[in-house]
């Protein structure tokens, strides 16, 4: 599978500074002052092999991988409402079968996904806190020495279990769209005005994941 061409990757590196660039303005001292910071390390699972049979290029029976992570909460005016910045990683290892001519190989697979949105926890109290999550960031999805770069929609929710202030558990439950392909074509056009018809192959993953709460109040 050929990787993206050059032009699109200063596109990609130009999102990814983006994103590190609104991370680093909640965290500056006057935007945080007084309020609550939540990090959160975590480890689970992630279903869906669509990226692995894109990576192979042929079907892979694989459904899902581990996955490691961490998330850092940042607490807005409202007392149950969160901004949030979300990486994830999956790693899976693969024998993918040869040719007429080429022996099978080890090939080493690897999806992220770099991600940020808000939080907002629902009739939370302190110790039992149930919550919705949505994101917006990038994929990348790469093996061999070879990547791509690709727009990503999430959702999910989860509860947070506090027995202490400063120390709990996260339950989470998370879904990925990626956009592997998007493109579209003119249905019908009359002066001035055109009909576009878009067509997206959409890779889907749903995460499970478990992790510690640390709160910095």
């Amino acid at each position: 599978m050929p990787g993206p061409p050059a032009r699109t990757r200063p596109r990609a590196a130009s999102c990814v500074a983006g994103i590190a660039v609104a991370a680093c303005l909640l965290w500056w001292p006057g935007t945080i002052q007084a309020q609550t910071v939540e990090v959160t390390p975590f480890v689970g699972y992630r279903f869906g092999g669509g990226f692995f049979e894109r990576l192979s290029g042929q079907p892979v029976d694989l459904d899902g991988a581990p996955a490691v992570g961490a998330v850092v909460n940042v607490r807005f005016l409202e007392p149950d409402l969160f901004a949030e910045a979300l990486f994830t990683h999956q790693e899976a290892r693969l024998t993918v079968p040869g040719g007429l001519f080429a022996a099978p190989a080890n090939w080493r697979m690897t999806v992220d996904h770099w991600q940020g949105g808000g939080l907002r926890e629902i009739g939370a109290s302190r110790r039992v806190r149930p919550f919705l999550t949505g994101l917006l960031g990038l994929t990348r999805y790469a093996a061999e020495g070879d990547n791509e770069v690709r727009f990503t929609v999430g959702a999910g929710g989860g509860v947070k279990l506090m027995p202490l202030r400063s120390f709990g558990l996260r339950l989470d439950g998370r879904l990925f769209a990626t956009f592997a392909d998007l493109w579209g074509r003119a249905i019908a056009c009359s002066p001035g005005v055109c009909l576009v018809a878009l067509d997206a192959d959409i890779v889907w993953q749903a995460e499970f994941s478990a992790g510690l709460v640390v709160a910095f109040p």
